[in-house]
Formats: structure tokens, C-alpha cells, sequence
């Protein structure tokens, strides 16, 4: 009865793949493919018509029915092939070389061919060698091929071309993926299972009329698809993950058979340990960058899609999320895969600092943009390998590779990012992932994306620049109503001196002028307090800061904690505005006494440190975070006072920056806050040099 079965079945098959090789032989002439499909239908009517009439005989199935098997699916994966277009001459670049696919592809029905005829000299059917030997395994492998190519086809070819080739793919498809339910199933069980085998035969004459309806729809079959570097991968990560877990079932099965009683437990232990090693394998950043570079390298004319790293290049510049200037390191380092990175952009100060860090840890060093390293980076332009460096430095015309960039021990690359010919600062990478040649088109993307990222980056300082721009205006706004305020109050004064004279004995008229004056003082206080900055500013001079520092603290005499002066070096000189320095130091300690309990501590020192005046306000206060000291104390007009303008800690630093010095911060939570206004001393003789506490 089933021997009938399977008869009718494959005579069904091979009618209708028959009837489809008549008609592409006579009607459909043109189809640039048609000799291939021709071909590989053929073979699959050769096939169905040998394993047909071998049934009815009750004979097993012969050589020639199994290398007619192979020719039938080698017919449709070469179809497949030619409809990716992996060998038309007129490939765009960015379609890629799939020779090597197509080559490994050929190398498997080479062995699965030669493993037929050996089973078939040894007097052995293929369908009965373990499954260890190619063999059924390499029927499963075929079959895995065929749907991965069939996938590869319809993702790829344009929206537009689908519903010329849908139905071949839904055909073709069929034939692979029922044989890989036939012998996936025999494979796990060691025997054919006859009822699917007989069923094979009626099942492939179903997909011969979709064939010819995707034949009849699109003659040309000519789709010009290209295999992105994204669906390869994803397609070479699909295949890989299949072949594993058919050889960890394979031995799973192995444990279990051969395990006893502890088979089972064997063989569950066997396989969750392997479904979690494929998980962590398909999750690990090195696998993927290392998988990627292999595909670029060895499947493709170019190392990068160019399109689609552009795209990603330019959206991880604007997106939101991250400071730009985070954005800019990620968007550098995703083109070579490497997992961190520092950036440093060119100041004020004349030296390139360290502005945001991605994945990577360096000091707060600084390079003076006039150094001969920054300088190399400028005029070359050049993409520094750190290793190729330490090798030859000769290569690099004596460049001088900075002490602190020495230190960084993950340093790989130094991409400069450059605008109108100018540096504006450079990007550090750390060591990639995997391995990456440093070949001209990686250098020459690096060089292209950090001009790109450096027009970013300096349109974003020019938004804050223009920002800090119209806050200034606001500013500038805002003392406009001060004036205004204080012509008010000059007008009510002038008023009261002009009736003092006809009223001075007049007792209600002195409580009332007295009461007036008190209120008057009481608002210009207040105007002068909110106004950073007079008018009239005297020339700087020789002065004693020991005396200028008394008398910064006398005025904070009632303040609650009192600040407490240490003059540790007397009779130290500076160059300043004793008005504009009384009020620098005045706000530190105005700041240290607001931030500190009444409890607490504020200490104000004097000390000499080398050629160098330190003026010292340590308080035991709450403190500040790192971030908010780098990111925005300095800033201007941002204030965590409620009644704050924000303008206090900036103008003291820009004051003390025009005398040649600096101000230092040193701040932890909970400990307090110490800052340090240093300044050149004015020298009249040589003094002692002092210890910096």
C-alpha cells in the first residue's frame, strides 16, 4: 500500500516539473536565467522519475538516485545564486564579493557527493551512515542553505521587484525546507521516517506552479539585489547558531544513548550548558565587532558600507541623550570598533583640555595647543597608531608623543579634528574589540568623520557661545533698570538735601529723612550687591594682600561662622585693583560662609609657594560633586542661590586669570570646600620659599 503511495507521489512530482521544463523551454525563451531554472528543473523531474519507479520495484533507493538528489538541489541553489547576482560583472562596489560564499557552498555538495559515492562502494546506503559522517548531517546542511539563500533573496530585492519573485520564493523555499523537516527528523531518530518520505514527492510537485507563476510574472528574473553588510551578518549569525545546535543535538543524543542512567540528566545539563554558551557568544561586543570585521574583510571589496556608516555616524552625532561631546568619542570609535575614548578640544587658555570621556580613564592633564604633538596633528593631519609609533617612530618626523598620553596604557589612536585647517582638538581611542589593519580607507574615514564631528562640536560652542551672548544682553538689560533705580533714589536724596535747609529743625521732618536715608542705603546696598561690576575701576597697583585680606574678614566680622585669618608668609605684594580684588576674595568667603553651619569652620590663609601668593578659604561644608565644579561653577549665570545671578564665581576667575593667575578647587561630600586664589608675587628681594599645605 505505501509503496503505491509513494509511487503516485513522485510521478505527481515529476509530471509536474515536466510540464514546467516544456514551458520553459518553448514559451519563456527570454528568461535571462532560464537556462539554470531550466536545468534544475529538469534534474528534478530526472529525480522524481528514478526514485519513483525504484519504489515500485521495491528496490532501495540507487546511486543515481541520490546524485540526482544532490544535481536537483545544487539546480535550485545556483538559481538562487544567480538571482542574488553574485557574479554579474556590472556589481556596484557595495554590493560585494560572494565568491567565497558561493565557494564554500560549492565545497559542501563536493563532500557531500563524494561521501555518497564512498557509501555507496562500501555497499551502504547514505540514509543508513551515522549521522557523524556527512550524511544525513549534510542533507540538513543543504537544506539550511537553500532557506538561508531564500531569505537573503526576499529581504534584499526592492519592494518594488517582491511580487515578481514571491511565489519562486515560496517554491523553492518549499523544497528545502521540507527537506529539512525530512532528515532533521531522521537525523534525531537515526531512521527515515517513511510516512514523510512519501509524502516528499507530492509536496515538491505543489511548488512547481508557483515557480512558473513567479517565471510567467517576471521574465528577466534581473533584480540587481545587493547582500548588505546587515543582513549577511545577521545571516551568517543564523546559519552559525543553526550548525551549533544541530551538532549539540547530535551530541546530546550521543549522552543520553550512551549514558545509562544518567543519560538524561546528561544529556538536559549537556544542552542548557550549551544554549547558554551560544547566548553568551551571540551577546559579546568582541564576537560581533570581530564577526563584523571578518565579513568586511573577507566578503566584501571594502572594509565599510559607506552609506550605512554615514547614517549611523550622523545620528549618533544627533541624537539626543548624551553631551555632544560624548556623542562625537562614540561616533568616532563605532567606525573601528573600539570601546571607549577621550576627547580634548582646544580653549581659551591655549591648551587643549580634557572635555569628555566615553569607556575610558585618563588624567586631567592638558597639552599646549602650541606643542610639538598638537602641531604634528595640525599640519600633518595625520591618524596616529600609538603601537606603530612606539615601533617606528621614525615614520612620524620626530613627533613627540606627550608624557601623560605615554601613560594611558589602553591608547590606540589619536584623531585629530580639524576645521578650516585648524585644530581643534583630537580624539583618543582605546584599543578595539578585535583586530583592525589600519589600512588608507580606515584612516582616511577617521580623518573624514573628525571633520565632521570638529564642524559639530564647534557649532555647539558657538550655540553657548551665543547663548552666554544674550544672557550677558539680559544682563546688561537688567542693569539698565538698576540705573534707572538708583536715579530714582539720587532724585529722592537730592529732594531731602534741597528741603533739609528749611526744615532741619523740624524733628518730624529729621525722623522722616532719617528713615528715608536708612531705606535708601538698604536699596543701593542691595542694587550694589546684584551689580558685579562699577563703572569706574582704578588701575592696578602694589599692594599688601596680608592688609587687604584684614579687611576683607572685618567686614565679614558679624557673620555666622565667623572667618578666621591665618597669615602664615606676611608682607607679600601683589599687581592688582584692590577694590576688584577685595571683592574677588570678599565673594569666596561670602560663598564659604553661606555654605557652612553655624557650627562649622571657615579658615582663610595667606602662604607664599615659590613665586607665588596662595590665598586659601577652606570651609567645612557640604561640598560640590566633581561634576558640578567641571561642568558648571565656572559657568556663567548658573547659581544654586535662589537670589544667585551666577555671575560671582565666573568674574572672579576671569579677574584673577587677567593678573597671570588661577583659582584651584578642592571639594568632597561631605568635608568641605578649599579654594586656592593664586597669584604672582610682586618681588622686592629674594624671600624664603614656603611649604603649600
Amino acid at each position: 500500500m505505501l509503496i503505491g503511495i509513494a509511487f503516485y507521489s513522485h510521478a505527481f512530482c515529476a509530471a509536474a516539473f515536466l510540464l514546467l521544463t516544456i514551458l520553459l523551454l518553448t514559451r519563456w525563451k527570454s528568461n535571462t536565467h532560464a537556462k539554470v531554472t531550466t536545468a534544475a528543473s529538469l534534474l528534478t523531474t530526472a529525480w522524481a522519475t528514478v526514485v519513483a519507479f525504484e519504489t515500485l520495484s521495491g528496490a532501495p533507493i540507487s546511486l543515481a538516485g541520490e546524485l540526482l538528489e544532490l544535481g536537483r538541489d545544487a539546480g535550485w541553489t545556483l538559481l538562487l545564486v544567480k538571482l542574488l547576482g553574485a557574479f554579474k560583472t556590472d556589481t556596484p562596489p557595495r554590493i560585494g564579493n560572494l565568491k567565497p560564499s558561493v565557494i564554500a557552498i560549492a565545497l559542501l555538495y563536493g563532500a557531500l557527493f563524494a561521501a555518497t559515492l564512498y557509501a555507496y562502494l562500501q555497499g551502504v546506503s547514505i540514509d543508513e551512515v551515522p549521522v557523524v559522517v556527512p550524511g544525513i548531517l549534510g542533507k540538513v546542511a543543504l537544506a539550511v542553505v537553500g532557506m538561508l539563500l531564500v531569505e537573503q533573496l526576499y529581504r534584499n530585492a526592492p519592494v518594488r521587484e517582491r511580487w515578481g519573485i514571491k511565489f519562486a520564493c515560496m517554491g523553492v523555499g518549499g523544497l528545502f525546507a521540507y527537506d529539512f523537516y525530512l532528515y532533521s527528523d531522521a537525523m534525531l531518530f537515526r531512521l527515515v521516517n517513511p510516512e514523510i518520505w512519501i509524502a516528499r514527492g507530492a509536496i515538491n510537485a505543489l511548488t512547481a506552479p508557483l515557480i512558473a507563476l513567479s517565471a510567467a510574472r517576471n521574465p528577466k528574473w534581473s533584480l540587481g539585489i545587493s547582500v548588505s553588510r546587515q543582513a549577511l551578518f545577521h545571516s551568517v549569525t543564523l546559519f552559525g547558531s543553526a550548525i551549533y545546535l544541530l551538532a549539540m543535538a547530535g551530541a546530546g543524543y550521543y549522552l543520553r544513548y550512551f549514558g545509562g542512567t544518567w543519560g538524561a540528566v546528561m544529556q538536559g545539563t549537556f544542552l542548557a550548558g550549551a544554549v547558554a554558551l551560544l547566548f553568551a557568544v551571540l551577546f559579546s561586543g568582541t564576537f560581533r565587532s570581530w564577526l563584523r570585521v571578518f565579513i568586511s574583510k573577507h566578503f566584501y571589496s571594502y572594509n565599510y558600507d559607506y552609506r550605512e556608516e554615514w547614517l549611523r555616524f550622523t545620528k549618533t552625532l544627533s541624537e539626543g541623550g548624551p553631551q555632544i561631546t560624548e556623542r562625537a568619542i562614540q561616533a568616532v570609535a563605532n567606525l573601528v570598533e573600539s570601546p571607549g575614548g577621550v576627547l580634548y578640544l582646544s580653549r581659551e587658555s591655549g591648551n587643549c583640555e580634557l572635555v569628555s570621556r566615553w569607556n575610558m580613564q585618563v588624567g586631567d592633564d592638558v597639552e599646549p595647543v602650541d606643542s610639538a604633538f598638537c602641531h604634528f596633528l595640525k599640519t600633518r593631519q595625520w591618524v596616529v597608531d600609538l603601537h606603530d609609533y612606539r615601533e617606528a617612530p621614525e615614520r612620524y618626523d620626530g613627533m613627540t608623543l606627550p608624557a601623560w598620553l605615554e601613560q594611558v596604557a589602553d591608547a590606540w589612536l589619536v584623531v585629530p579634528l580639524i576645521l578650516s585647517n585648524d585644530l581643534c582638538g583630537f580624539v583618543v581611542l582605546a584599543r578595539a574589540r578585535s583586530r583592525i589593519v589600519l589600512n588608507w580607507e580606515v584612516t582616511d574615514l577617521l580623518k573624514i568623520a573628525g571633520s565632521q564631528a570638529a564642524s559639530y562640536l564647534a557649532q555647539q560652542e558657538s550655540a553657548n557661545a551665543l547663548m552666554v551672548a544674550r544672557q550677558f544682553e539680559s544682563f546688561n538689560r537688567m542693569s539698565t533698570f538698576i540705573v534707572h533705580d538708583l536715579k530714582n533714589l539720587v532724585s529722592q536724596l537730592s529732594l531731602l538735601v534741597a528741603n533739609a535747609e528749611r526744615h532741619k529743625d523740624n524733628p518730624e521732618f529729621q525722623r522722616d529723612m532719617l528713615e528715608t536715608v536708612d531705606l535708601s542705603v538698604q536699596k543701593m546696598r542691595l542694587l550694589l550687591h546684584k551689580l558685579a561690576r562699577g563703572s569706574a575701576i582704578e588701575s592696578p597697583g602694589r599692594l599688601h594682600i596680608d592688609k587687604l585680606l584684614r579687611q576683607a574678614i572685618a567686614i565679614k566680622s558679624g557673620a555666622e561662622p565667623k572667618p578666621q585669618l591665618e597669615i602664615i608668609d606676611a608682607d607679600l605684594m601683589v599687581v592688582a585693583d584692590p577694590a576688584r580684588l577685595e571683592r574677588v576674595i570678599g565673594h569666596i568667603i561670602q560663598n564659604a560662609v553661606e555654605a557652612t553651619a553655624k557650627e562649622g569652620h571657615v579658615i582663610v590663609r595667606l602662604l607664599r609657594w615659590h613665586r607665588e601668593a596662595v590665598v586659601e578659604c577652606s570651609d567645612t561644608g557640604a561640598g560640590m560633586d566633581d561634576e558640578f565644579i567641571r561642568e558648571r561653577l565656572f559657568k556663567p549665570f548658573e547659581s544654586t542661590k535662589s537670589a544667585g545671578m551666577g555671575i560671582g564665581v565666573f568674574e572672579s576667575r576671569e579677574y584673577i586669570q587677567e593678573l597671570g593667575g588661577r583659582i584651584e578647587v578642592q571639594s568632597q561630600q561631605p568635608g568641605g570646600t578649599t579654594f586656592r586664589i593664586i597669584l604672582p608675587l610682586h618681588l622686592r628681594d629674594a624671600q624664603p620659599v614656603g611649604q603649600l599645605a
